[in-house]
């Protein structure tokens, strides 16, 4: 560190966030460039909804970076779930985002990091995870990323590299598609055909949720499950949750869908049932208004990857997720 860098750093308080932070943390996300991934424009209303109001949020994971009464960054950190969803697991430790004004200084970011792992080290976690990805995502799902939380995107080089430069490592990447769905129409070949014949299509507006974890992560959002079976009844043959996109309304310019946790059960597999169920939901997407929708696939899963390319998905953008013991 320079010589101004010193005198800098002694000018800035680190501390736990303040009731009356909202307004300036606002400000600060509204001064990042533009991005396909960060929700615009963010207000005090929008962040008290989405962040400051749920049950897990702990003041002193959320550390800001002040220069005299002018918040310069922030950081926020929080902890994942256990094994069944109904609690938190604070051996696994994550820090979710970390912003800072454009002209700020880019110690300030590096101390902000610092402080954050601080702060979930000496709470008990082992493993970091460094931008969160479901369900290692306690803070900002639907307001970065898009239609998922699967870590840092590829477009985000500040985020990337300040992860990087803390020696944090890759461990999990995912290709992000998105699908226009101006003249979509679902596959037709003989196979669709017959899945038609002998399927129908369920919807559930609002499904309840199946632990406490989701129940945190989704309340704000409205969801759909949809579910192929066979006509004459029996287990699901295929299902996916799609929710309503509206916190990216304003960085898009249009509405849009995230397409989630889309499940087909091994022995159900390479049926096609997976491309009928998703050009299905879609087509309703398309009549609901929905001008396209997008997904989060696992980089190594090739055959979700196919299944989405047959469907005209196209890729935008990856992410990824980093970690470190």
């Amino acid at each position: 560190m320079n010589q101004v860098s010193h005198e800098i750093a002694a000018l800035i308080e680190y501390r736990a966030f303040r009731n009356t932070d909202p307004p300036q943390l606002a400000e600060i996300w509204r001064s990042q460039h533009a991005s396909r991934g960060l929700m615009q424009p963010m207000s005090v209303a929008l962040l008290e909804r989405y962040v400051l109001s749920k049950p897990t949020f702990d003041r002193d994971g959320l550390i800001v970076a002040a220069d005299d009464e002018k918040l310069l960054g922030f950081a926020h950190a929080g902890f994942g779930p256990d094994s069944q969803g109904s609690n938190l697991c604070r051996e696994q430790g994550v820090t979710s985002l970390v912003l800072t004004r454009p002209d700020a200084d880019p110690q300030v970011a590096r101390e902000l990091l610092r402080r954050a792992e601080q702060y979930l080290t000496s709470h008990g976690a082992t493993t970091l995870y460094g931008g969160g990805g479901y369900p290692m995502s306690p803070f900002y799902y639907g307001l970065y990323g898009g239609s998922e939380l699967s870590g840092v995107l590829d477009s985000d080089t500040t985020q990337r590299e300040l992860f990087l430069e803390a020696r944090y490592r890759p461990c999990a990447r995912s290709v992000i598609l998105q699908r226009d769905l101006a003249g979509f129409r679902p596959v037709v070949d003989r196979q669709q055909m017959q899945i038609r014949r002998t399927t129908r299509l369920s919807t559930m507006i609002d499904p309840p949720s199946e632990t406490w974890w989701d129940a945190v992560m989704f309340e704000p959002f409205e969801r759909t499950r949809w579910t192929l079976s066979e006509r004459e009844g029996g287990p699901s043959l295929a299902s996916v949750y799609v929710w309503s996109l509206e916190t990216m309304t304003g960085a898009w310019g249009v509405h849009a869908a995230g397409i989630v946790d889309l499940v087909v059960p091994d022995e159900q597999r390479r049926r096609g049932l997976a491309t009928n169920l998703l050009g299905e939901t879609i087509r309703q997407l398309q009549s609901q208004g929905i001008s396209l929708v997008e997904v989060h696939v696992p980089e190594a899963n090739a055959a979700a990857r196919g299944v989405f390319a047959n469907l005209g998905f196209q890729q935008v953008d990856a992410s990824t997720l980093y970690c470190k013991a």
